[in-house]
């Protein structure tokens, strides 16, 4: 096979040459670049203001910064936030003013990485901002709450992108493989489907990543008898340098995973924890849904054997919302560590289902007269509130009364197990016990 004997492509990478050119080319984004939308009504009336964009990598921010641009009748300027600095911004600033002043052209001025600017810089641009001599899309990966100027930011419309779905990566490969003029459409390839699913179960939702990894699988692999290109799953994990694992996000083998890293939660084992927690980040498993995981099993599986269970899990999941993968597997693995080291108790569980069975089969009590609310108007006169006893005003901070409707006033949901934490409350309920028995 002679690799001459096909059509030579250009010497940019694949992710550059397969850059969207227009708004219909750019798959996902649909909440913000969809029919009817804002962003794309202002982009097709040419009404463009300062906006920022906010998202992972390679979810198209400047690529939608180009679209916009190319869209409209603008000059397109950029400036990466790493390498410019005021001199930058100050240069640009006056060509846009002389630009607009004689030409009547506007000028988008594209900032990517704009949270790397400092508070000087991103001063400097903000007259030009505010008097419209450019136009500017800022883009970021970080939370541009924190990160960008207030000042700024209050002249900017905030859009969050979000990364691809794999159908939207599916979309994106399938042009690249079958596209003559920028992609690969002269080549005779036959791409696996496991291999291309391994390619988009790595990239994330990154299309840059994605495309990479496509591109270095075609260029490198040798053409078989019938002249063919075959990326078997073996060649797509070379290519995106990532063993593939079985894991089925939507089969038995992710549920299989899942009900392994419960278990050994709820099992004390701490190792078989941070195996099945590794094989599950490691896999791709969306780690909000593990952080959901580890908050509901931080109540069943430990319960008020250790309270602070609770809290943990609930600090992994802000974890995971608030600075993402990767660094979020630390505090994903230490929730997870804590609720398998911690004592368990699922008397909560037993307690509460208890108490909706015997709501859900046996008739309504009604609530104690002394029990009712008594802050209505007309509620003292029927009785409502009166003979409740304050249990603040006495020792202990506790007083024998009844709680519960007349025909549940002995019945028992809630028994504390003899782990952790629940051995101080039993011994707080031996007490109530008593004085119960003494006041019969």
């Amino acid at each position: 096979m002679d690799l001459f004997n096909y059509k030579p492509v250009t010497g940019r990478p694949l992710a550059s040459r397969m850059r969207p050119r227009t708004i219909d080319e750019i798959h996902g984004q649909e909440d913000i670049i969809g029919p009817g939308t804002l962003l794309r009504r202002a982009v097709e009336a040419d009404r463009l203001s300062a906006m920022i964009f906010h998202g992972p990598p390679g979810t198209g921010k400047t690529t939608l910064a180009r679209v916009i641009a190319e869209s409209s009748a603008a000059y397109f300027e950029q400036l990466n936030a790493v390498t410019a600095g005021v001199k930058d911004v100050k240069d640009i600033t006056v060509k846009a003013k002389d630009r607009l002043g004689i030409e009547g052209q506007k000028t988008v001025l594209f900032i990517d990485e704009i949270h790397r600017f400092n508070k000087n810089q991103q001063d400097a641009l903000l007259p030009h901002v505010e008097d419209g001599t450019v136009i500017l899309i800022g883009a970021t990966t970080e939370n541009p709450m924190f990160e960008v100027n207030a000042a700024l930011l209050s002249r900017s419309r905030l859009f969050t992108l979000t990364r691809l779905s794999d159908e939207n990566m599916k979309e994106v490969i399938r042009e690249a493989l079958h596209d003559k003029e920028r992609g690969f459409g002269e080549y005779d390839i036959d791409f696996h489907e496991e291999a291309v699913n391994h390619i988009i179960d790595v990239a994330q939702g990154d299309a840059r990543t994605a495309l990479n990894a496509v591109e270095l699988a075609v260029l490198t692999t040798d053409p078989d008898d019938n002249d063919r290109i075959v990326i078997d799953t073996a060649t797509a994990e070379q290519s995106i340098q990532k063993r593939m694992i079985q894991y089925d996000k939507d089969g038995d083998n992710h549920y299989d995973t899942v009900s392994a890293f419960i278990k050994s939660i709820r099992g004390s084992d701490p190792d078989a924890t941070l195996y099945w927690l590794a094989k599950m980040i490691y896999a791709g498993e969306d780690a909000r849904f593990i952080a959901r995981r580890l908050y509901v099993h931080a109540a069943e599986d430990v319960g008020l054997a250790d309270p602070n269970a609770l809290l943990i899990a609930e600090a992994a999941y802000h974890a995971v919302e608030f600075i993402g993968m990767p660094e979020a597997r630390i505090p994903l693995a230490e929730a997870a560590l804590y609720l398998a080291t911690a004592p368990k108790s699922n008397t909560v569980i037993t307690g509460i289902d208890a108490a909706l069975n015997t709501v859900k089969k046996e008739k309504t009590g009604e609530v104690p007269l002394h029990l009712r609310d008594a802050h209505y108007k007309g509620a003292e006169k029927l009785g409502h509130g009166s003979g409740y006893l304050y249990p603040h005003h006495y020792e202990h901070h506790y007083v024998v009364q009844q709680y519960l409707p007349d025909h549940l006033k002995n019945k028992h949901f809630y028994s504390p197990s003899v782990n952790g934490y629940e051995k101080t409350v039993q011994k707080r309920l031996d007490y109530f016990n008593e004085r119960r028995k003494k006041n019969k």
